[in-house]
């Protein structure tokens, strides 16, 4: 099931998004929340008529980096031996649509196209075998970087998680295994030129591991979202560019570049 979460007449609900033909979705609004048990109210409104809103609200996002040995190496790093992490707050999440704001304290941005993993349920020292368990779905992500700030201050708060550098969407797909989810393809595009290209499954870390990982030390919510890392790719964006990622089996994610005002 694809769970989406969008506004209508100044109204915010989730909705299951029914159809295949892009001109011809709709949303089955939700009664409830997604994160507990809900029932579909067969009230359905057309997808162009909505404005969707990132999928989910997270409390934190926790993010993966250099887990594809090419991006390491493609930007001079090496691979990391354990699950190397860091976060984006919350202010820093937009939706499919939104504009991404060109920082101006940055004169080089780069896009990171990566496969989100949204949980569930609250847990905390998730064992391997129960990961599966605590994922809700999966969803598409661009890690928006200010790459000279990233290599200027050494720690990336600032590089990273600025206002509009988390996008997500367009939906959480929750009907994905853990194991088709190990191994899907992961593209970018910018202005329609494919700029990444890259499958799950060349991760250094599995899904597992991350989630493991983090949950050692944290507490996890519902609506969480874990970003497992970025294949090689990653390059320059400009004011003005239209940035596609796009995941099998998810979907495509897509946002604009603007000067911030």
């Amino acid at each position: 099931m694809r769970i989406a979460r969008f506004s209508i007449d100044g109204n915010v609900a989730f909705g299951a998004v029914e159809g295949d033909k892009p001109d011809e979705l709709v949303l089955d609004i939700i009664k409830g929340i997604p994160f507990a048990d809900f029932e579909l109210s067969g009230t359905k409104v057309p997808l162009s008529k909505v404005r969707l809103l990132p999928p989910v609200l997270p409390n934190k996002v926790v993010a993966f980096g250099r887990n594809y040995a090419e991006h390491a190496r493609e930007l001079g790093n090496e691979v990391p031996q354990a699950p190397f992490a860091f976060f984006k707050p919350s202010t820093a999440v937009i939706g499919p649509g939104d504009d991404i704001h060109f920082p101006s304290f940055s004169e080089e941005l780069h896009h990171e196209a990566e496969l989100a993993v949204v949980i569930g349920r609250m847990c905390r020292e998730v064992p391997r075998e129960r990961v599966k368990d605590v994922i809700f779905g999966y969803t598409c992500a661009n890690d928006i970087t200010a790459r000279d700030v990233q290599k200027r201050e050494k720690q990336w708060a600032r590089a990273k998680g600025f206002d509009t550098s988390c996008p997500l969407g367009p939906w959480v797909e929750t009907g994905l295994d853990l194991a088709k989810a190990s191994d899907l393809t992961v593209q970018l595009t910018v202005n329609g030129e494919q700029r990444q290209l890259g499958r799950t499954s060349e991760m250094i870390h599995s899904i597992e591991d991350l989630i493991v990982n983090i949950s050692e030390a944290m507490t996890l919510l519902p609506g969480d979202v874990i970003l497992t890392g970025t294949p090689a790719g990653v390059g320059p964006l400009n004011v003005g560019d239209e940035v596609a990622v796009t995941i099998e089996g998810i979907g495509t994610l897509t946002n604009k570049v603007v000067k911030r005002g």
